[in-house]
């Protein structure tokens, strides 16, 4: 999330990205939510980590690379959308054991998701784990 919205509260934060505020895509400012990186540090043992970014311009990509690097994610693909490509042709082409992402309560709910777009017969094979839009992922196990 834009690191001037730490202290706003999820519901504020969610209003400032549907009005499309500028800090929302300031993506050198970008923070992690919660205890991201150590939940997620918890998740690495014999798991290989894909990060799916919403940003498709390779100078916003870097953003977000170098976003992960500073806050010492683990390890892991940065993945984004090719041309043409949806959310859900990325998961589909990675193929995860398990996708995590945010209800995208901002930006048009399920319509927006990447779970309930891919293909029915590929979705038996992710297990599908949906968060609330900037509230983290603290909540979830700390092992996978």
């Amino acid at each position: 999330m834009a690191k001037n919205t730490i202290d706003l509260t999820r519901e504020e934060i969610v209003q400032r990205v549907k009005e499309k505020e500028d800090s929302v895509k300031d993506y050198v400012s970008y923070v992690p939510v919660g205890n991201a990186v150590e939940k997620i540090s918890g998740w690495t043992e014999g798991n290989y980590l894909f990060y799916l970014t919403s940003r498709k311009k390779s100078e916003e990509i870097e953003q977000i690379r170098n976003v992960l690097k500073k806050f010492n994610f683990p390890a892991g693909e940065l993945v984004f959308r090719k041309d043409g490509e949806e959310y859900k042709d990325v998961a589909e082409r990675i193929m995860p054991d398990i996708l995590i992402e945010d209800d995208c309560e901002s930006i048009g709910w399920e319509t927006q998701m990447t779970y309930p777009h891919i293909k029915a017969d590929l979705k038996l094979k992710i297990k599908s784990i949906v968060v609330r839009e900037f509230s983290g992922i603290d909540d979830l196990p700390d092992k996978l």
